[in-house]
């Protein structure tokens, strides 16, 4: 079998970066990426055969870890009954009354991806109210939408990429801009321009400038705000749907948004996003409304399959209880490590979410984030990698955990971690 560097330099003939995602390539932290050939529980295989305990399960959709027999099963019954259809089928039907009722929301579409989800969720904001304007947050990333990249987190920060060449000023200036955390500003924001804005699009605890939680009062001045000024507040609970709690970070701070926006999880690791909300906003979409969205694949069979699975073995009694005990364990464990070996950093974590920032100071937003020791990082994480733990590549982003990363795995990476400390410390 091929090694990693060697498919590496293959695909980079074939595939822009050598990658279909950007931050896959290792950027953020040197060398070349592992390739993988498959994954098995708490496990990535990669294709040389070594095993790396997963951290990043496919940037948080694998809840259940890899391969899960429940999952395995209802995806070989649907795809013995075909792929797609392009037509309706009863699997919709079944997990958007499961999201219903967990998410508060009247109705919901099903798309692709993430970035579906918040380009229609803004197409619809902006329909409804017949305003241009968008409020997002530093750090905060909502897919590759040209009106979304302005200061965004996830991929553009791990690159540093100030700005996207093929996004218009046009767009670009619709799209204002703000600190996460920062309630003060946000209320002069909307003092000047509330009149105009459209929507308020923000992930309610930040995930892709590492995790930063939301502080006292933010997301309550946002939804006070928005509601005072007539615009649609709109939660990207892409990442945190489903991992910060069983009904998102949204049942978590007790706030009602107009509009949520879910991917990852509910589709098991198969491509699905989802966006819903109050009848009086998702009536507007086509063919209820005016508001045009469509997706050949929508709804794919086989990934709403792969999604109810996940969600009823996630909803078992006791569920939620062992995963937060088992993530407070290593995010309490990781902290410890660190302290004891001299080394400042801050682990910040909201349910089955959590970021090592080699940070002096607690991080509140994009700004605290890249003041962190991204070099420290990179080497922390080849450290980490050499003894068998696969981290997210990228000093701003979250990693993960599973129902199946139990209490013997969490103790084998803290040691992992305390010998990759003593390692880059030497």
């Amino acid at each position: 079998m091929a090694t990693s560097s060697e498919l590496f330099e293959r695909a980079k003939k074939s595939i822009p970066g050598g990658v279909n995602s950007p931050v896959r390539a290792f950027r953020g932290v040197g060398g070349t990426p592992v390739f993988i050939d498959h994954g098995e529980g708490a496990y990535l295989v990669d294709v040389q055969g070594k095993r790396y305990i997963d951290y990043v399960l496919s940037w948080g959709p694998l809840l259940l870890g890899h391969a899960h027999p429940e999952v395995v099963e209802a995806v070989r019954k649907a795809a013995g009954r075909g792929f797609s259809f392009g037509a309706p089928t009863p699997g919709e039907i079944e997990l958007a009354e499961r999201v219903r009722a967990l998410y508060k929301l009247d109705l919901v579409r099903f798309v692709n991806s993430g970035t579906e989800a918040t380009m229609s969720a803004l197409r619809l904001a902006r329909g409804a109210t017949g305003r241009d304007a968008i409020v997002k947050f530093s750090g905060c990333y909502h897919g590759h939408a040209d009106s979304l990249l302005s200061e965004a987190g996830s991929g553009v920060a791990t690159l540093g990429i100030p700005g996207c060449p093929g996004v218009t000023a046009a767009t670009a200036k619709d799209t204002l801009t703000l600190a996460f955390n920062d309630t003060k500003g946000f209320h002069a924001l909307m003092d000047e321009h509330g009149a105009k804005v459209a929507a308020v699009i923000v992930e309610p605890v930040a995930g892709n400038m590492g995790v930063v939680p939301p502080a006292p009062g933010f997301l309550e001045a946002l939804r006070e705000r928005c509601t005072k000024h007539g615009a649609v507040l709109i939660f990207d609970e892409v990442m945190t749907g489903f991992r910060v709690a069983h009904g998102g970070a949204q049942a978590l701070y007790k706030i009602d948004p107009d509009l949520t926006c879910l991917g990852k999880v509910i589709g098991g690791g198969f491509p699905v996003g989802a966006y819903g909300g109050k009848a009086s906003l998702m009536d507007r979409i086509a063919p209820s409304g005016p508001v045009y969205q469509a997706g050949t694949l929508s709804g794919n069979p086989i990934a709403m399959a792969a999604g109810l699975a996940t969600l009823e073995v996630a909803g078992r009694p006791g569920t939620y209880e062992a995963l937060e005990r088992r993530a407070k364990a290593l995010g309490d464990g990781l902290a410890a490590g660190c302290k004891a070996a001299g080394v400042p950093a801050q682990v910040q974590r909201v349910g089955t979410m959590m970021t090592l920032f080699f940070n002096a100071e607690p991080v509140t937003s994009y700004a605290d984030a890249k003041k962190s020791d991204a070099a420290l990082f990179g080497r922390y994480f080849h450290a980490m990698l050499d003894r068998g733990v696969y981290l997210a590549p990228s000093a701003f982003e979250a990693g993960f955990t599973s129902i199946v990363h139990d209490d013997a795995i969490v103790a084998q990476t803290l040691e992992a971690h305390k010998a990759a400390l003593a390692a880059v410390a030497r």
